[in-house]
């Protein structure tokens, strides 16, 4: 029945701010609606998972994390690092992929993937 996830909405205390950031630091162009569409590129999958209330594996107090899929994590650390955005958890290795967690600008942790 599904097809796939039709977007990712939220409310921000600042727009602008939080446009600029997702523009600077991601890299995602932001269109004068406040959005963009990210086209899915082959080999990209979205990952749709539940959390108990108390895993610690995003913090308690924040309802959903986003995921952005990158196509090279070491360049992207890079690009951060030049735009002096810390890594609020160190980089992971497992058996899904290699990981790193920023904050943005209204403190909600994203989550950066290498498959």
């Amino acid at each position: 029945m599904i097809k796939g996830f039709g977007g990712i909405f939220w409310r921000t205390k600042n727009l602008e701010v939080v446009k600029k950031w997702y523009s600077e630091v991601l890299k995602i162009e932001i269109e004068n609606w406040n959005g963009t569409v990210i086209q899915p590129q082959l080999g990209n999958e979205t990952i749709f998972s539940f959390f108990t209330e108390n895993d610690s594996y995003f913090p308690t107090e924040q309802q959903v994390m986003l995921n952005f899929q990158v196509h090279n994590l070491d360049e992207t650390i890079k690009h951060l690092e030049h735009l002096g955005v810390p890594l609020a958890k160190q980089k992971e290795s497992s058996d899904f992929g290699k990981f790193i967690w920023i904050e943005d600008p209204e403190g909600r942790l994203v989550e950066l993937w290498e498959k």
